[in-house]
């Protein structure tokens, strides 16, 4: 069922779930059925195979009341386990059936199809957590970053490994300021996933597979098995390349470690380009201002087969393998901070301070991040009204996702620029303006 999505149309279906009959208390902070930490939530999760299924099973221990996906083969074990929840195949008849009955969703879809569930539920003031990246353009995840504030919705986006005891630690030696000033860090992930080959033929659709309900706000296309279950983040129009799958990860640790939030230019490398898909290798460079004490940065994204030249030429000790079959692991993921008074490279399973011979006797600063209750936890308990925001909110995971998405914007206009973060636009070239925002097909458009 297609229906233009509007404010009119939001306002319009509040209203008539208010005639209805009272189901409990209303929160006025979130519009969602009021929560004591003893209660358990009713979660409505938007697609459930893949990642989504790994999110469904973290909050399992609430009511699952509603499921949606668009897949029958890749969602039946979900279907299977929960029973008793709603089926949908469109999260926009769902909202409409259930509307009353939801007071959080967890949405777990492609990359282009984050943006529509997640306004919607938030429009609705209903609870988010969102699989990374937020969005798939950078004025989507504004928007997102915006409507959650003004809805004061507690929100997630789905970086779990910022809630790992190695990243805190990392975090901690920056802020102790014990590597002096830093003005330089760098990120990698090593990968060489992208380019894939343009399909040929025009195979049957699947009939498990809701063809249009997965193209969703995506120009329509033949389907082919290199889009769906997992092709699609390869492609533009659909994902956002291993930047936007390992970025937010990443890049999650120097922004939790310097407070970043906006850059002020981005600087890409040139490379091979192409229309359709995503790259085998980027390196995007992000500036940010001083930030109270703390001087300017230049943070530097890396993609790619071959490791950051700094880390060769310093001889720091990484796993410099790479297995384009799996996902990396280990240390073949990571990021280095490069201070006035020495490095620190932070991985998701270590954390190394160099020179060794420097640090050779250096003693842990003292836990002031606080350990996580789990990162799903996190925001379970601060949907049921605990004072502590979940630790990735869209506040913060907002302009995270922007840098990556900005990065992917340089690359792909073959052009650095600066940033007008405030008003959402490149200033002095025209080339970044495709970039940043999608043009959605009928019925699927926003106002």
């Amino acid at each position: 069922m297609s229906r233009r999505i509007t404010r009119r149309h939001m306002l319009q279906r509040t209203a008539f779930a208010g005639a209805g009959i009272a189901l409990g208390s209303q929160s006025e902070q979130t519009g969602c059925v009021a929560q004591s930490p003893n209660e358990k939530l009713n979660i409505a999760v938007i697609g459930i195979g893949g990642r989504g299924r790994a999110n469904l099973n973290a909050v399992a221990s609430q009511n699952i009341v509603a499921l949606c996906d668009v897949d029958d083969k890749r969602a039946g074990e979900a279907y299977a386990r929960y029973p008793g929840a709603r089926k949908f195949y469109d999260f926009r008849r769902m909202f409409d059936a259930m509307e009353s009955q939801i007071d959080a969703v967890v949405v777990s879809t492609p990359d282009h199809t984050h943006f529509h569930p997640t306004w919607m539920a938030i429009e609705r003031g209903k609870h988010c957590f969102t699989e990374k990246p937020l969005a798939h353009s950078v004025w989507e995840v504004r928007k997102l970053t915006e409507i959650a504030a003004k809805k004061k919705v507690a929100t997630q986006l789905c970086v779990q490994r910022h809630a790992r005891d190695s990243v805190h630690r990392a975090v901690e030696i920056v802020r102790s300021g014990v590597l002096g000033d830093v003005r330089e860090c760098h990120a990698w992930v090593l990968s060489d996933r992208g380019g894939p080959a343009i399909p040929s033929g025009t195979p049957p659709v699947p009939s498990h597979l809701k063809w249009d309900l997965w193209l969703g706000p995506a120009s329509r296309r033949p389907y082919h098995s290199t889009y769906a279950p997992y092709g699609w983040r390869f492609w533009w129009d659909f994902g956002a390349g291993e930047s936007g799958n390992w970025g937010c990860h990443v890049l999650d640790i120097p922004f939790f470690a310097l407070g970043l939030k906006y850059p002020t230019r981005v600087e890409v490398d040139p490379g091979p380009v192409h229309s359709l898909t995503t790259p085998k290798a980027l390196h995007a460079r992000f500036v940010f201002p001083a930030r109270g004490e703390r001087p300017a940065l230049k943070l530097h994204w890396h993609c790619g087969k071959t490791p950051p030249e700094i880390l060769t030429r310093h001889n720091l000790g990484v796993d410099t393998s790479v297995d384009t079959a799996l996902p990396p692991t280990g240390d073949s993921a990571g990021a280095l901070f490069v201070g006035s008074e020495g490095m620190l490279l932070a991985g998701f399973k270590r954390v190394d301070l160099y020179p060794k011979e420097k640090f050779k006797d250096f003693v842990l600063p003292p836990q002031t991040v606080p350990k996580s209750p789990g990162f799903y936890d996190e925001w379970i308990t601060a949907c049921k009204g605990g004072a502590t925001p979940p630790s990735c909110h869209f506040d913060y995971g907002g302009p995270l996702t922007e840098t990556v998405l900005l990065g992917n914007a340089a690359y792909r206009a073959g052009t650095s620029f600066e940033w007008d973060a405030e008003n959402l636009r490149a200033r002095g070239t025209d080339k970044i303006d495709r970039y940043l925002r999608d043009e959605y097909r009928a019925g699927w458009e926003v106002s």
